[in-house]
C-alpha cells in the first residue's frame, strides 16, 4: 500500500489506522485518499449485509445526500465480487439505476472491499476512466477502508459483548437482591435505553389465560403512570405484533435528511414453549448502517436474557413443585412470592395473596407465630392450622440479602396431617394390643379360678335344690334358704359370665343371620322396654347376608350392649336405635356386616370412654354390675374376627359400633 501512495499520504493512512478505530475520524480522510487517487468527484461507501443481501450506504464525501433505498447485492456488476481488483463502468444508468444522480457523474470505479473473500462493501467513485497507475493506487486505499472497517467491526463487537453483559448482569444482579421481578425490569429497561440510545424501553408481559400483553416495566416513568393492556391479536400495537414475532425487527421511520432516522426496535421475548412478553425500545437513534447493528445488538441481548429468563423459570417450575407450602415475604410482613401448593391449599387466587399480609391467608395458630417472628434463627412450631386445612410443621426463617442485610423471611408449612393420623392409628392399635394381652392374661387367670368355684358351687346349689325338694329344713328358715340359692345361683352365673370371657366356651361357627340373632335380643327385652318405656326403632337391611359365627355368642354380646343401653336410659324413658348394613371393605377385598346400637341416654364420660371394655370396670354402684358384660361382648366380637367401637352421639347418648366379616378371617 505504502508504494502505491505518495509518501505523505501513506504515512498519514499507516498513523490514522494505528492510533483510531473511529469510523467517523477515518471515513473522511479515506474518501479523500480514494478521490484523489483517481481524480475524482465525489465517493459514497455501500456495506454488505450478508443476511439480507443488500448493500447500504453508509458514508459518502462531496455529495448532497446518501441512498437510503439499499441496493441488492447482485445489482452491482457480478465481476465486482468475484474479482478483488477495481472495475471502472463507463455508464452507471444500466449497471445501478439511479446512483449517477448521487455522485453526479456517470461514469464510476468501483472498489470491491473483501476480507479473506467475504465481501464487506464496495466504494463508489464517480470520475472520468482512471490510468492504470490510479487504479492501483486506489485498489490500495481500498485495502485501507478494508482494515478500518473490520477494526471498527471488531473493537465494536467487544463494546457491544461488554456493553451486553453489563446490563444483563445488572438485570440478575436487580433481580437476585430484591424479591420479585419488577426492580429486574426495571433496570433492564433503562440499561436498554442506554445501550440502544432510545428515548423509551418498555416490558409487556404475557398473560396467557386472559390472553392480554400487560405493561410490567419502562423507563419512562409518565409512560407507567397509568395501567395499559393490550389484547395479543391486536393487529397494530407494537407489543402485540411484536409478540407474534419470531425475531427482532425494527421499523424505521425515515426522516428527509441522509444520515439520521430512528426506528422501534421490537424483541420477541420466548419461552421453550410459550411467549413471555416483548421488549419495545421506541425511538432508537439510527445511523447509517445502523439497521444491522441494532438488529444483531438485539439478538445477541435475547440470547442472553433467555438465559437469565430460563434459570429464573426453572427456579419457579422448582419452587412450584414443592409440596410443602412456601410464602416469601418482605420485611413489612406483605407476600411476594407463594408457591403453587400454599396457594392451592388457602383456596385464594395468587393475586389476591402477592402484596397483602401473611396474616391475611393463614390461621391464627400460624398468626401467632409470624407475630414471634424469626431475628436471626428459624423458629419451628407444629400447628394446626384450619385456613391451611390441616397440621403443619411451620418453619418460619429469616431471608437475608447479599450483605446480610434484613429482606424478609421465608414460611415453609409441612403438612403432617397424615403423619399425624398415622400416629393415632398406631397408638389406636398399640391400645388395643395392651388390651387383647391383658385380656388373654387375665382370662387364663380368670378360668383357673372359674373352674375352682365352679365345683363348689355347683354342691351348695345341689344340696340347696336337694333340701327345697324334701322339705329337710324348718319353714322359717324357708325365705333364708331361697335367699341363700338365688345368691349362689347368682354367683354361678358370675362363674359362667367369667368361662366366656376366658374363651373356655369353645366358638361353634355356622350360617347365622345378624338381622335374626338381633331381633331375637330384642324380643327377650321387649317385656323390659314396656316397663322403662323405652321405644325401639329397627332399621335393618333386608337385604343383610349371612355371617360364618356362633348365634349364641353373638346373642350374648348384643344382648350385653342392649343391657348397657337400658340402664343407661333408666326409668324415664327413651329411644333405642339398632342399624345394620353391609359394608365394603376395600383394604382386605371383603364386606363386612356392621351393627349400631344407639341410645338416647346421657352417653359416656370423655374419661371413661377409653376404660369400657376393661374387665371389672363399672360406673354402677356395687352390687348392680360386675363389669364384664362389655368385655365379654369385646371377646366374643374379636373372637370372630371383627371390631367394637363406642362413642357419643352428637345429639346425645352413646354408639355401639360394631363390624363383622362376612368370612372369618
Amino acid at each position: 500500500m505504502a508504494e502505491q501512495i505518495p509518501d505523505g499520504a501513506a504515512r498519514d493512512l499507516l498513523e490514522l489506522l494505528t492510533t483510531t478505530d473511529r469510523l467517523t475520524e477515518l471515513l473522511p480522510v479515506l474518501h479523500t485518499h480514494a478521490v484523489a487517487a483517481v481524480g475524482g468527484k465525489a465517493a459514497i461507501l455501500f456495506q454488505f449485509d450478508r443476511e439480507r443481501d443488500w448493500l447500504q450506504a453508509t458514508s459518502g464525501f462531496a455529495v448532497n445526500e446518501l441512498p437510503t433505498q439499499p441496493w441488492r447485492g447482485h445489482a452491482f456488476p457480478p465481476p465486482i465480487f468475484q474479482d478483488p481488483a477495481p472495475l471502472f463502468v463507463p455508464d452507471l444508468q444500466p449497471a445501478v439505476p439511479g446512483l449517477a444522480e448521487y455522485l453526479g457523474s456517470t461514469a464510476a470505479v468501483l472498489v470491491p472491499l473483501a476480507q479473506r473473500q467475504e465481501p464487506i462493501g464496495v466504494l463508489v467513485i464517480g470520475c472520468a476512466e482512471p490510468s492504470l497507475e490510479q487504479m492501483q493506487k486506489v485498489a490500495s486505499v481500498g485495502h485501507a477502508f478494508v482494515v478500518a472497517l473490520e477494526r471498527t467491526r471488531s473493537s465494536g463487537d467487544a463494546g457491544l459483548q461488554r456493553d451486553l453483559r453489563a446490563l444483563v448482569q445488572e438485570f440478575s444482579r436487580a433481580i437476585t437482591s430484591s424479591l420479585n421481578m419488577t426492580p429486574g425490569l426495571e433496570a433492564l429497561c433503562a440499561g436498554a435505553s442506554r445501550l440502544f440510545a432510545a428515548n423509551r424501553t418498555s416490558v409487556w408481559l404475557h398473560d396467557r389465560r386472559e390472553r392480554m400483553l400487560f405493561l410490567a416495566a419502562s423507563s419512562d416513568v409518565m409512560y407507567m403512570a397509568q395501567e395499559r393492556r393490550v389484547p395479543t391479536g391486536d393487529a397494530f400495537e407494537p407489543a402485540a405484533v411484536g409478540l407474534r414475532r419470531e425475531t427482532a425487527e425494527l421499523e424505521p421511520h425515515r426522516g428527509t435528511g441522509a444520515s439520521a432516522t430512528t426506528g422501534r426496535l421490537t424483541i420477541p421475548l420466548k419461552g421453550r414453549r410459550r411467549a413471555l412478553g416483548t421488549l419495545v425500545i421506541d425511538d432508537v437513534r439510527l445511523e447509517p448502517r445502523g439497521e444491522l447493528e441494532l438488529l444483531d445488538r438485539a439478538t445477541e441481548m435475547v440470547l442472553l436474557l433467555d438465559a437469565v429468563l430460563r434459570s429464573r423459570r426453572e427456579l419457579d417450575n422448582t419452587f412450584n413443585s414443592l409440596v410443602d407450602l412456601v410464602a416469601v415475604t418482605d420485611r413489612e410482613g406483605r407476600v411476594v412470592n407463594v408457591n403453587r401448593a400454599f396457594v392451592n391449599r388457602v383456596g385464594k387466587r395468587r393475586e389476591n395473596i402477592l402484596d397483602r399480609p401473611l396474616a391475611d391467608s393463614v390461621g391464627d395458630p400460624t398468626r401467632e407465630l409470624l407475630l414471634k417472628g424469626a431475628a436471626r434463627d428459624p423458629v419451628s412450631a407444629e400447628i394446626q392450622d384450619p385456613v391451611m386445612k390441616g397440621t403443619f410443621l411451620v418453619t418460619l426463617t429469616p431471608l437475608t440479602g447479599q450483605e446480610q442485610q434484613a429482606m424478609g423471611a421465608v414460611l415453609v408449612a409441612r403438612d403432617i396431617t397424615p403423619h399425624a393420623q398415622l400416629e393415632a392409628e398406631r397408638s389406636e392399635l398399640r391400645n388395643r394390643l395392651v388390651q387383647s394381652e391383658k385380656l388373654a392374661a387375665l382370662g387364663q387367670f380368670v378360668a383357673g379360678i372359674a373352674h375352682e368355684l365352679n365345683n363348689p358351687l355347683q354342691g351348695v346349689l345341689g344340696h340347696i335344690e336337694l333340701l327345697r325338694a324334701t322339705g329337710a329344713f324348718p319353714k322359717e328358715i324357708r325365705r333364708d334358704m331361697q335367699r341363700i340359692y338365688r345368691e349362689a345361683d347368682r354367683a354361678a352365673k358370675i362363674v359362667r359370665n367369667l368361662l366366656v370371657f376366658a374363651g373356655s366356651r369353645r366358638l361353634v361357627r355356622r350360617r347365622t343371620s345378624v338381622n335374626a340373632t338381633l331381633s331375637r335380643v330384642l324380643a327377650l327385652r321387649a317385656p323390659a322396654f314396656r316397663a322403662s318405656n323405652i321405644e325401639v326403632t329397627r332399621r335393618h337391611d333386608e337385604k343383610l347376608p349371612r355371617i360364618k359365627g356362633d348365634p349364641l355368642l353373638l346373642q350374648q354380646a348384643f344382648l350385653n350392649i342392649v343391657l348397657n343401653a337400658e340402664q343407661a336410659i333408666g326409668a324415664g324413658g327413651g329411644r333405642i336405635e339398632t342399624r345394620t348394613a353391609l359394608r365394603e371393605d376395600g383394604s382386605h377385598g371383603r364386606g363386612t356386616v356392621q351393627v349400631e346400637i344407639r341410645d338416647t341416654g346421657p352417653g359416656i364420660r370423655p374419661e371413661v370412654l377409653s376404660r369400657v371394655f376393661e374387665p371389672f370396670y363399672t360406673t354402677k354402684e356395687v352390687g348392680k354390675g360386675t363389669g364384664l358384660g362389655l368385655a365379654i361382648t369385646y371377646g366374643i366380637i374379636q373372637e370372630h374376627g371383627g371390631q367394637i367401637v363406642v362413642s357419643n352421639h352428637p345429639e346425645g347418648g352413646a354408639v355401639f359400633t360394631v363390624q363383622l366379616p362376612l368370612e372369618p378371617g
